[in-house]
């Protein structure tokens, strides 16, 4: 038989985070005792007037398609949301809803790129911008934020990374994995080097409820007209209002950009769940006390728990400014512990101190794992407890 797979897909790799996820579950299955620290999501339900929302939905008929674009009262609850929380003013046209902010990013980089365009991608990234680009035709361009910069790429590395085939810089703050956040200034720098060689700013902000210590989370689009003009902001109510398995997410942006999404997805997806479409809705117009209850629970869970990790020898570790992960680095205590690979040491963790982390290979950072404190301190204490006895049991002098 001919080869059955497209050649795009050869070279796709399964997401690691869902992989270790789903790991760490089938153990939890055979009995054993696995703290899983993988999830990238919030460990508390939908708050409940947003599920009654959703239910009052069904229960009024309210089951059938919607636009492609998405429901004109959530559009509008979308535009009043950026209006209120971010200073951006959009259209309808300009707002476009889909299968939560995976599928937005995955639609936006079908429409805008070409063969060879590439794609400017700070590393630590995200799991699924390089696929996503490669899948798109893309070729994915890499500039390294180290832990010395907190890791964040500055103007100067941007500049070098362009060439003649650039279309696009992905912004991600606060970041997965990283958990840190660009300032204002820095946006401002990055911002200048995208107007001065006309490159795309897609700017993921996700996690921007999720924001600690008094930092203040900046959109980029935020900056000036000219710069909004040519930003595609990308966000959702997975992270901020606990809804990962609803799967709503939007963007933001040019009028041409969104309404090519939009006929995109009709063709695709025909349009958003109707009933979580609803559910966002009162996501956005309801009371965000639950919001802000989580985000305060996240920061506790962050203060008791960065001490202690960093605490373990040979774990190096900046405290992130938002999101709910942390990125130690771990290759010292990898290779004192006698493994050739922090992916190998991570492995280890999960089989003999039953500890579910995500090797950082996967978010383009070899020396690093991401955990997880989006689960109760209490199982946080724990794991922590088991990774340190796990390396001072191993640790070669």
């Amino acid at each position: 038989m001919k080869q059955l797979l497209a050649q795009r897909v050869q070279t796709l790799t399964p997401s690691t985070t869902l992989a270790i996820t789903a790991k760490a579950k089938e153990l939890k299955d055979q009995g054993i005792d696995v703290i899983g620290l993988g999830a990238g999501e919030p460990d508390f339900n939908t708050p409940q007037n947003i599920i009654d929302a959703a239910v009052d939905s069904m229960n009024k008929g309210f089951t059938k398609y919607t636009p492609s674009g998405g429901l004109p009262v959530l559009k509008k609850a979308i535009i009043d949301k950026l209006q209120r929380d971010n200073e951006l003013t959009y259209s309808p046209k300009e707002v476009m809803v889909g299968v939560g902010a995976k599928h937005v990013l995955y639609t936006l980089f079908q429409v805008i790129l070409n063969e060879g365009d590439e794609v400017i991608i700070p590393i630590p990234y995200w799991v699924s911008y390089p696929e996503q680009v490669k899948l798109a035709g893309g070729v994915p361009v890499y500039v390294e934020g180290t832990a010395s910069q907190n890791y964040k790429i500055n103007a100067e590395q941007l500049r070098k990374a362009i060439t003649e085939k650039r279309k696009a810089v992905i912004i991600n703050s606060p970041s997965n994995p990283s958990g840190m956040i660009y300032s204002k200034e820095e946006l401002a720098q990055l911002a200048e080097v995208a107007e001065e060689n006309d490159l795309l700013i897609i700017s993921d902000e996700i996690y921007e409820k999720l924001v600690y210590n008094g930092t203040k989370h900046t959109s980029i689009a935020q900056l000036s007209p000219a710069i909004k003009a040519r930003t595609i902001v990308v966000n959702g109510v997975a992270k901020s209002h606990s809804m990962t398995g609803w799967r709503i997410g939007y963007a933001a942006g040019d009028a041409d950009i969104i309404k090519a999404m939009t006929d995109l997805a009709s063709h695709s997806t025909s349009n958003a769940t109707t009933t979580a479409q609803y559910a966002t809705v009162e996501a956005y117009n309801g009371p965000q006390d639950a919001v802000e209850e989580m985000r305060q629970a996240f920061e506790s869970r962050l203060d008791v728990i960065y001490p202690k990790l960093a605490a373990i020898p040979g774990f190096k570790v900046l405290k992130p400014q938002g999101a709910f992960y942390l990125l130690p680095d771990v290759s010292e205590a990898a290779m004192k512990c006698g493994y050739e690979s922090v992916d190998a040491f991570a492995e280890a963790l999960l089989t003999e101190a039953n500890v579910a982390v995500i090797p950082g290979s996967g978010f383009g950072a070899p020396a690093t794992i991401r955990l997880s404190y989006a689960t109760s301190l209490q199982l946080l204490e724990e794991a922590v407890r088991r990774m340190d006895e796990f390396v001072q049991t191993k640790w070669k002098k």
